[in-house]
């Protein structure tokens, strides 16, 4: 879509919004920004608009931009020749369903800067790991191609980075399944789909709808292209049947004929039925299986790609743990203490617990995703000696864990109150985790702030003594 001299509503004006903003400006486009939220000021968004197009070289003033707080115009509606959400609307809001009906293409950040896209793309998708997998591919990349960009659900706005690509340049993106709801044209040389558990249910409503949000990585991919599957998961596993992409596929369960997989604590590659040995999993920084799985779709890509693996896997043997994902933060009092404040549903809470080799004392509890949390707490036995619930599912995962005969539990009205009760119980040869099972919302804006307080108290414990 031509996208110079057109009318375009963004809705939204956090960070994606603004981005997409300064990148329609860029390309000659007229945005109206336009938020519901009471809270904004015009000026403040502004403001924000002004330094992202600073930032990108945007030349044209901030003024040219229109902003809409509160009520939308009919007015503004009915100009718009294209409309842009971000990720946090949802594609069946009356807005949104709208202009759909008017054949008005809807379209996210995503797409928008894919139409500025010249180079190879790798797209990473999955419930659980994505951030840490596309961190590592972003760095694989960086060491091989002269030049690579990290972009998507990650942090970095794919309008900032899309119009600096080149034929030349990689571009490895984490999306989310709020982001590939809205994709047409995005085309992955290399995609992956990680793995597929219940998350977001509030928003997508059926694991059917989340599972065909997923799979749209691969909407536009051909046999040219390459799908990364997880053989152990069974959702993934049957993607991979009508897949349109060539699939590989990575197992840490199954020794598979074709693919790379674990054999003890060797990691394996094998093609033609031949295997070989590539790595120990003691040479990784990063602890769990679920990182063993990252690194194996990290090398299934590298390989898809052309990295040589003497260079993927000195890139994977150095790299050390994302923040944020069961990262180790510091040893105090012979206690050890891990930020996993990403583990924002059960699975990928199970996959932090499972990577504990102490007894644990879980910090647990946020905002209601309407997840289901039996399977979390089974994974409690032998690993927890202590749960520590805070936020509104507080009640409903103390139920849950009660159930099935776990009752080590105390409630917290605050989380700095949490983490004085992981203090107070700890002793040598534990370790305190910080993964809720649960999104941040309610007492953080965020995970980053979640897991950013608990390393600062972690740090201020260290100071006393």
């Amino acid at each position: 879509m031509e996208l110079a001299g057109k009318n375009v509503l963004i809705i939204g004006c956090g960070k994606s919004g603004i981005g997409a903003a300064a990148f329609l400006l860029r390309e000659g486009a007229y945005p109206v920004l336009f938020d519901e939220s009471e809270k904004l000021t015009e000026k403040t968004v502004r403001e924000s608009l002004a330094v992202k197009m600073e930032e990108t070289g945007v030349t044209i003033g901030a003024v040219s931009a229109k902003i809409v707080l509160g009520k939308l115009p009919e007015e503004i509606k009915e100009q718009a020749k294209l409309l842009v959400v971000s990720p946090g609307v949802p594609v069946d809001s009356p807005l949104v369903e709208e202009f759909q009906k008017r054949g008005i293409p809807v379209w996210g950040e995503i797409e928008l800067a894919y139409q500025k896209e010249r180079g190879q793309v790798v797209a990473i998708t999955g419930t659980n790991g994505k951030t840490t997998t596309t961190t590592l591919l972003g760095e694989i990349m960086k060491r091989h191609f002269e030049t690579s960009f990290v972009m998507g659900n990650i942090g970095y706005p794919y309008a900032d980075i899309a119009g600096k690509t080149t034929e030349q340049s990689v571009t490895v993106g984490e999306i989310s399944s709020f982001q590939l709801e809205t994709i047409e044209s995005f085309h992955p040389r290399v995609s992956a789909i990680l793995n597929i558990t219940p998350d977001h249910l509030n928003r997508h409503h059926t694991m059917e709808n989340y599972i065909a949000a997923k799979n749209n990585i691969t909407k536009n991919q051909n046999n040219n292209d390459f799908c990364i599957l997880n053989y152990d998961n069974k959702d993934t596993r049957k993607l991979g049947e009508a897949c349109p992409a060539k699939v590989l596929w990575f197992s840490v369960r199954e020794e598979l004929r074709e693919g790379v997989f674990l054999r003890g604590e060797e990691i394996f590659m094998s093609q033609g039925g031949k295997s070989e040995s590539l790595m120990n999993i003691r040479e990784m920084r990063l602890v769990g299986l679920c990182n063993v799985e990252n690194v194996m779709a990290a090398i299934l890509a590298s390989e898809a790609m052309g990295v040589p693996k003497e260079e993927y896997l000195d890139v994977i043997k150095n790299f050390r743990a994302v923040e944020h994902r069961i990262e180790f933060v510091e040893e105090v009092r012979g206690v050890a203490y891990y930020n996993d404040s990403k583990g924002t549903n059960p699975d990928a809470a199970i996959q932090a617990i499972s990577a504990m080799e102490r007894p644990t004392i879980l910090i647990g509890g946020g905002y209601d995703k309407e997840s289901d949390y039996d399977q979390w707490v089974e994974a409690f036995l032998n690993k927890v000696k202590l749960l520590v619930l805070i936020g509104q599912t507080k009640k409903k995962i103390a139920a849950c864990a009660e159930s099935h005969g776990f009752r080590d539990i105390v409630f917290a009205d605050t989380f700095e109150e949490a983490f004085g009760i992981c203090v107070q119980n700890a002793v040598g040869g534990d370790a305190v985790l910080l993964s809720p099972a649960c999104a941040s919302w309610g007492m953080f804006s965020n995970y980053e702030e979640r897991g950013r307080l608990f390393k600062e108290l972690v740090y201020r414990e260290r100071e006393r003594m």
